[in-house]
């Protein structure tokens, strides 16, 4: 049977082969779920191969690279309850799309549920799978899971009107590491985020990847959502460990100065979380020194 409470939302920027595989994996699923792609302006035959082959696909063409920002500007486009983010290069479980809009329906109080994140073709779990599972937080018993302070968005089930509620997406980070700020703002709204394991994606890794920038922008987008959301002291403290443990090379420099040449904008739109939001904060950031997957490399 169709999933009528579930759209899946794509975005993608010149790797129409890894698309098409995944609107290949997303039409084949039992849950037929409504989905739209923005394409984030590709040079490649993005476009056309998807009208082709995917026609009951709606894909957006904004002209330009809106990063993390074609996905809101899907969201504008979403009439279900629940949008499931996926990237290019990852594709949902069949079944799990409709438990998690059964696991949204029950609890009124959850935003979002993020699911286990298999990688393909080893079938080994994402390195980020452990930081999901052993979270710090605690939760109400209600929850389904764990429950987390951040997400990934290639791997998430969000309520619609939660996302939108926040704003969606920040126009200013564009792109990398995207998804803290918009979780710290569900989580001082009241919502709760929980990682889910009955959930899977698949990833398999596109070889498009310019992995050196998106280590400059993540860095850069972790300063600015710190400045943005932390309080005054431990912003500065995480502020100095980042700049003594990143490496002393050229990307490292680039995104300190990306950060710094941004720096205007961030305090002027500055609001600061709440004593109870930041201890979630600073017990996850405690949590993340040791991660595998938080490292600012490559």
């Amino acid at each position: 049977m169709s999933e009528k409470r579930v759209t899946v939302v794509v975005i993608t920027h010149n790797r129409y082969a890894e698309l098409l595989h995944t609107l290949g994996r997303i039409t084949d699923l039992p849950e037929s779920p409504r989905t739209v792609v923005t394409d984030n302006a590709s040079t490649d035959d993005t476009a056309a191969a998807v009208s082709a082959r995917f026609p009951d696909v709606l894909l957006l063409r904004p002209g330009r690279n809106l990063g993390a920002l074609g996905r809101n500007l899907a969201v504008r486009h979403v009439t279900t309850p629940y949008v499931a983010f996926c990237d290019d290069d990852t594709w949902w479980e069949p079944g799990s799309l409709r438990h998690a809009a059964d696991l949204l329906d029950e609890r009124p109080g959850l935003a979002a549920v993020n699911a286990r994140i298999v990688v393909e073709p080893s079938g080994e779990e994402d390195p980020v799978v452990a930081e999901l599972r052993e979270s710090p937080l605690t939760g109400p018993s209600w929850l389904p899971g764990p429950a987390i302070g951040s997400f990934l968005a290639a791997a998430t089930v969000m309520r619609t009107d939660a996302f939108r509620s926040v704003g969606g997406f920040h126009p200013g980070l564009w792109l990398g590491g995207e998804e803290e700020l918009l979780a710290t703002d569900l989580l001082s709204d009241g919502w709760w985020l929980s990682y889910v394991p009955d959930l899977t994606i698949h990833h398999a890794a596109s070889t498009v990847r310019d992995s050196t920038g998106r280590r400059v922008t993540g860095l850069r987008n972790t300063l600015w959502f710190t400045w943005l959301r932390r309080p005054l002291i431990p912003a500065a403290r995480r502020t100095a460990e980042l700049m003594r443990t990143v490496p002393r090379d050229l990307p490292s420099a680039r995104a300190l100065g990306q950060a710094a040449a941004g720096l205007p904008w961030v305090l002027k739109q500055r609001r600061p979380v709440s004593a109870e939001v930041e201890a979630q904060l600073a017990a996850l950031e405690r949590a993340r020194r040791t991660s595998s997957a938080r490292r600012y490399v490559g």
